[in-house]
């Protein structure tokens, strides 16, 4: 573990779980990380953000960013990411940069969608808004194997349930990746008993209170919201990156358990004590990049670019 990943996320754990064990209201939760995103998340070289929509899932023009970062994007494929944020939070503004680098790094064009937030619209909401943006993408002449799917925290259980979906419909993504996913809203996993003082962010203790806000009538193993308990027929490569400290630990090793046991081709990446989603801390630490890069070759082994490009 490097230095200064141990002095920023040390300094930061305080604050965050002091916060994260007292919130009840996620108006300040959101307006906490959009503050954060333009104050400390570091800009990439020569990034390119468009603004753009989509329709969402109940008709309304949502807001989306396309994100590039290289002169000459990987022709004719596409990564198709969802945002973190606990479902209520966060918004293509809090992830560009993050996402920016990812971009550099693999070569792919973004499309970054927002979508609708819990409470006010209920999981499985957050689902259906990233199946309509995938539908967007099909409509623009992307096939089905032409985009990656990829996400963080919610947005990597957002991510993953979309996957099952599409394998169930025959409309398998090229590869699928999923950072310190959230996978099991019935929060059945060890490590949320074993890391609930270790977390970086979030206490153990909290859990319940977060899916009695973001589920509303929802079952917590509905596989919409918990994709731990869906089915991934035909799944193709899955990437998964998690830290040994999170809460959500066990989320992605049971998850990558059940995949390999079915014969997908999926790698579990394992890390030292890092705070959940670490990939957002790019540029004050040497793990984030590192566990960038590793995504970037995870997708271009998948999604190889033409000779010429």
């Amino acid at each position: 573990m490097s230095l200064s990943m141990r002095l920023i996320a040390g300094a930061m754990r305080p604050g965050m779980r002091a916060m994260n064990a007292r919130a009840t209201d996620p108006a300040p939760l959101r307006r906490g990380m959009e503050m954060s995103a333009r104050l400390f998340f570091r800009n990439v070289p020569f990034a390119l953000y468009l603004k753009t929509t989509y329709r969402a899932a109940d008709g309304a023009a949502r807001r989306a960013l396309w994100v590039s970062a290289r002169a000459r994007p990987v022709p004719g494929k596409v990564l198709l990411y969802a945002h973190g944020g606990g479902y209520f939070a966060g918004s293509p503004n809090t992830h560009k940069r993050m996402v920016a680098r990812l971009a550099r790094m693999s070569g792919l064009r973004v499309f970054l969608p927002s979508y609708a937030l819990a409470p006010e619209h209920p999981v499985p909401a957050q689902l259906a808004d990233m199946e309509a943006a995938h539908a967007h993408l099909l409509a623009l002449g992307y096939a089905p194997g032409d985009i990656v799917l990829g996400g963080d925290s919610a947005g990597g259980g957002i991510a993953l349930a979309l996957l099952a979906l599409l394998c169930q419909r025959g409309q398998a993504p090229a590869a699928c990746f999923a950072w310190s996913p959230f996978c099991d809203q019935t929060f059945s996993g060890a490590s949320v008993q074993e890391n609930g003082r270790r977390d970086h962010f979030f206490p153990g203790h909290r859990v319940h209170f977060l899916a009695g806000l973001i589920l509303g009538d929802t079952a917590p193993d509905d596989p919409r919201a918990s994709p731990l308990f869906a089915a991934f027929p035909g799944c193709p490569p899955v990437l998964l990156q998690v830290s040994d400290s999170e809460i959500l630990r066990d989320d992605a090793v049971r998850l990558e358990a059940k995949l390999r046991a079915q014969g997908t081709d999926v790698r579990l990446e394992m890390w030292e004590d890092a705070p959940h989603v670490w990939q957002i801390f790019d540029g004050w630490f040497p793990e984030a990049r590192e566990a960038i890069g590793n995504t970037a070759r995870f997708i271009r082994r998948h999604v190889p670019a033409p000779a010429d490009s």
